[in-house]
């Protein structure tokens, strides 16, 4: 099967199979962040791993189930304002189902962060009592936190340890590099580098974490995956993208790429000679799906 590698920056790129196959991006930092992960675990208690609430299932690296045996982990739904809150709570339950601990919570309006500190201290509790019973009540707690590139990370630690040490930026692949932070409530946290898995072998698990901005935008065909998005959005959500967009598409047999340039036209995207920018439209779509400004939506 061909592959195109649609660009790259540095020793990021990205590979897409033709036909329907797989998306790729694995930039080669993320081999030795994942090597420093793994060394960093037996300095650790346990793990909490930030998940994307827009995109539960797809944003889940599969590789760190394994690399975090043994460890007890704390599940957090990150960005959860953003997305639709009644399949938040569908995903919690199902989550739950298979012995998770999980919390939804966004970091600007520290939503649910009250529930943090007692779930990971209820996770660890037998280590705890142990701890006590040795006379070492005080002793801090070390927590690694695990997720994909952009998942926020970063802006959780520095909101829930009230400091500002962990380098936050809304664009993947800002943390290169491990560093511990210490929390006000008995709890040290390591920062890690957001890490993707090598290959997507589900196309739409790839475009997902794309969407959400897990992947670079700068090496990827964005008008493309803009149009996909608007598809997506017009079967799941259409009733946000008609009033966002004051479009009218419901009843009517029209392909996404007819939504998204009626979306250009509406927003006055267009170019000499009457000709669309479908650049321009590809940015403000998915920068307003990031940000919110459709609504809530999740992808899963």
């Amino acid at each position: 099967m061909d592959e195109m590698i649609l660009g790259g920056y540095g020793d990021d790129a990205a590979t897409v199979k033709k036909g329907g196959g797989s998306i790729v991006w694995y930039p080669g930092h993320m081999t030795a962040a994942k090597r420093s992960l793994q060394k960093s675990l037996s300095l650790v208690d346990f793990a909490i791993e930030l998940l994307d609430a827009r995109i539960p299932v797809s944003s889940q690296n599969p590789d760190f189930k394994s690399l975090c045996a043994g460890k007890p982990i704390l599940t957090l739904l990150s960005k959860a304002t953003l997305a639709d809150e009644k399949k938040t709570q569908r995903f919690i339950t199902e989550l739950e189902k298979s012995g998770r601990t999980v919390i939804a919570i966004d970091s600007k309006t520290k939503l649910n962060y009250g529930k943090i500190t007692p779930a990971i201290k209820s996770l660890l509790s037998e280590k705890l009592e142990r701890y006590a019973a040795k006379g070492m009540a005080g002793r801090k707690i070390r927590g690694m936190v695990i997720g994909v590139t952009n998942v926020g990370k970063s802006t959780f630690i520095n909101s829930f340890t009230g400091t500002n040490k962990a380098k936050a930026e809304d664009r993947p692949g800002v943390t290169r590099s491990t560093q511990w932070i210490a929390a006000p409530n008995g709890i040290e946290l390591l920062d890690t580098p957001g890490l993707l898995w090598h290959k997507f072998d589900d196309p739409a698990v790839g475009e997902k974490l794309v969407f959400t901005g897990a992947i670079r935008d700068e090496i990827l065909d964005l008008a493309g995956l803009a149009v996909r998005l608007t598809g997506l959005l017009a079967r799941e959500y259409t009733d946000l993208l008609e009033q966002r967009y004051k479009i009218s598409i419901k009843d009517k047999e029209l392909e996404p790429f007819e939504i998204f340039e009626l979306i250009a036209k509406k927003r006055g995207f267009i170019l000499r000679g009457n000709e669309i920018d479908y650049d321009r439209c590809a940015v403000c779509v998915l920068d307003e799906f990031r940000g919110g400004k459709i609504g809530r939506i999740t992808l899963d």
